[in-house]
């Protein structure tokens, strides 16, 4: 086998939670252009949908499932719908994440309800993820890539709630990489900034002046903003057999941040 070959997914079946745009469409198309078929879940079913016949026009088989991944319930039936209409479970990618209601805030002014929402979206799906990805790989294996974020190292400015979490998944994926060896790997990527469209509009990042600005403000030694193949080439190395003496790990993918 080749060093190329090692980064093939073909026959492989694979999840991808916040699948419909940004970080999580470019993980889709990623894992599907190496040979993977997919399940694309998100709370909007035009966008998993739109993706899913990208996915198609690839070659690849893929369906598309509203799913809620702070429920349990929804998220094991993703579990399940994806082995009965795709034939198995190799990949499970837990990208869904974010700021609930897309308002950063200062802890001391963060509310228990606001706390409990970033508790849920970014750290609850992940543990329900893992463990259903685990239930239903397994004694075939597989691999499970948790994304987590630059956040997760710290200093942030009204992003601490955001940032505990992701560094709690950074944790928590060494944790389930240490229970599920030696047939589950479990690993972590961490994103820097990357130029989602909610990104650029949160940022206000519409002109190239702005992007200057905000290239030299975040100290990006690289001197551009991540694209989503950034992640879908970092999530397909660690959910291919390119990384298959890796586990437990987290991948800083920042742009030398």
């Amino acid at each position: 086998m080749s060093v190329l070959d090692l980064f093939r997914l073909d026959g492989k079946v694979a999840v991808v939670t916040g699948g419909g745009k940004g970080i999580g469409r470019g993980i889709v198309l990623a894992l599907a252009e190496a040979g993977a078929d997919v399940a694309i879940a998100a709370r909007s079913p035009g966008d998993i949908e739109a993706v899913a016949e990208e996915v198609r026009a690839l070659g690849r088989k893929a369906i598309a499932v509203p799913t809620d991944v702070t429920s349990e319930e929804a998220v094991n039936n993703l579990a399940d719908r994806t082995v009965a209409e795709l034939g198995g479970l190799d990949v499970w990618v837990n990208n869904a994440g974010g700021l609930p209601d897309g308002t950063p805030r200062w802890l001391t002014r963060t509310a228990e309800e606001h706390w409990d929402a970033q508790i849920d979206l970014n750290l609850k799906a992940v543990f329900l993820g893992c463990k259903a990805a685990a239930l239903a790989m397994g004694d075939n294996g597989g691999t499970i890539v948790n994304i987590s974020s630059s956040s997760s190292k710290g200093n942030n400015v009204k992003n601490g709630p955001y940032g505990a979490c992701k560094a709690a998944v950074n944790n928590l994926s060494n944790s389930f990489s240490n229970e599920l060896a030696p047939k589950i790997r479990v690993n972590a990527v961490a994103p820097g900034p990357i130029a989602t469209e909610n990104f650029i509009d949160s940022m206000n990042m519409h002109t190239p002046e702005r992007e200057a600005e905000l290239k030299a403000m975040m100290n990006l030694p690289m001197d551009r903003f991540g694209e989503p193949i950034d992640i879908g080439a970092a999530v397909l190395y660690m959910a291919s057999p390119a990384s298959g003496w890796v586990t437990g790990e987290t991948l800083y993918v920042t742009g030398g941040r």
